[in-house]
């Protein structure tokens, strides 16, 4: 049932001086819109696995001095993620990608691919030898504008070569799109309701909800992974996230929830990047990476594992983002029905039950109804009985020391 996104990878030999070389500096005449684009080449796997839910496109556009503001729009995507091929500002000037309204702003001082990041700085994310994928914008348009606060003048900058040239984007999927894409495992009728439906008739359930982010791969494809135990860790699928440079393309959304129940009004969420790859297995199917900034998103709470062998019968529900949807939570196996979630089936490494799922829920926490701890990670689905996990006391050992799992 996993479904593979191909990306292409495109190569470009490396054929002009780097953003803020001696030689670079020396072409004080040249204009950056004059100059042949250079894309770098990709540091990613040609195949990335997970639920398909945008595609790279290729752009030109370059932002100067003199005319300070693109917008780019692919009507109704889910989103729109720039990268930036070049970037070269002057001294307290930044460029900024935001929404039309605003709310929304991920702000750059100076080029991460070539210094470190300032702590003021946003996320990001990177793809290729070259520049860097600012965090996505959620709607069908972003707005990419240099805000200056340097006394140079515009001209006089443009022509010192200052300003920033995009090579691509990564339009997400409308949702007629993702229809008639998506992968779906719901046995019978789908029972899952938005994350904020179980605010009051299921508090805890809905408060370890908030530890459990969207994932987006490369631009392109959707996984869940969460956060687990006490420090700067989170667990989602090998299928997900297979090696170090995977890691760095990532981009983690925490609290990307709808506002009100089935009102299909997503907040704007917490999103950073994925940092250090820690370990993988492709049998079990985990991997376990940090993030970027990790004090923006403490408050959304953690997971913590319960390493024991599941029962047959036992309740659960698995938070994620199927379908790369705002989160939601499968807690009844039928909409109306009483009957819960519970574990239909334990073998070997797995564990299998009947809970509503999707493509996007691939590294899903399955959680005990009683602990509210992770007993399996999800990442298989198919109907009836099968949806399935591998069982977290097979993971802990591998990874126990690299994380912290007290209750605090």
């Amino acid at each position: 049932m996993l479904r593979k996104l191909r990306i292409p990878v495109v190569a470009a030999a490396l054929t002009l001086p780097l953003i803020g070389s001696a030689a670079y500096a020396q072409e004080s005449a040249d204009n950056l819109a004059a100059r042949p684009m250079d894309v770098g080449v990709s540091t990613v796997a040609a195949e990335i696995t997970g639920e398909r839910t945008g595609e790279e496109l290729t752009r030109n556009d370059t932002v100067l001095y003199t005319s300070p503001r693109t917008v780019i729009s692919y009507p109704g995507a889910a989103y729109v993620k720039v990268h930036v091929n070049a970037m070269k500002l002057a001294a307290g000037d930044r460029l900024v990608v935001s929404d039309p309204a605003g709310r929304e702003r991920h702000v750059y001082t100076a080029d991460p691919s070539r210094s470190a990041r300032p702590s003021s700085d946003s996320s990001a994310t990177f793809h290729r030898t070259q520049g860097f994928g600012a965090m996505s914008i959620d709607g069908d348009t972003a707005v990419v504008t240099i805000e200056k606060t340097s006394r140079a003048s515009a001209r006089s900058l443009d022509r010192a070569g200052h300003g920033v040239r995009i090579d691509r984007v990564w339009r997400g999927l409308t949702d007629a799109e993702r229809l008639a894409d998506q992968t779906r495992a719901v046995c019978g009728r789908d029972a899952r309701q938005d994350a904020i439906c179980y605010a009051q008739s299921h508090p805890t359930h809905y408060a370890r909800s908030k530890a459990t982010a969207k994932i987006i791969m490369n631009g392109s494809g959707s996984c869940t992974a969460w956060r687990v135990g006490n420090t700067n860790r989170m667990l989602t699928n090998n299928h997900c996230i297979k090696a170090a440079n995977a890691v760095r393309t990532t981009e983690v959304q925490f609290g990307y929830d709808c506002a009100t129940c089935g009102r299909n009004d997503p907040v704007t969420p917490t999103k950073v990047s994925g940092a250090e790859f820690f370990k993988t297995n492709a049998t079990l199917d985990y991997t376990l990476f940090s993030m970027d900034r990790f004090e923006a998103v403490t408050s959304f709470g953690t997971i913590y594992l319960d390493p024991r062998i599941p029962v047959a019968g036992e309740e659960i529900y698995i938070p994620g983002h199927g379908d790369g949807k705002p989160k939601r939570i499968s807690i009844v196996e039928e909409p109306g029905a009483p009957q819960t979630c519970t574990v239909y089936k334990v073998s070997g490494n797995r564990t299998s039950y009947n809970c509503d799922t999707s493509g996007g829920n691939s590294g899903s926490p399955v959680l005990s109804a009683t602990s509210h701890k992770a007993i399996s990670l999800h990442n298989t689905g198919r109907c009836p009985n099968d949806n399935g996990s591998n069982r977290i006391d097979k993971i802990y050992p591998e990874i126990q020391s690299m994380i912290d799992n007290r209750i605090r």
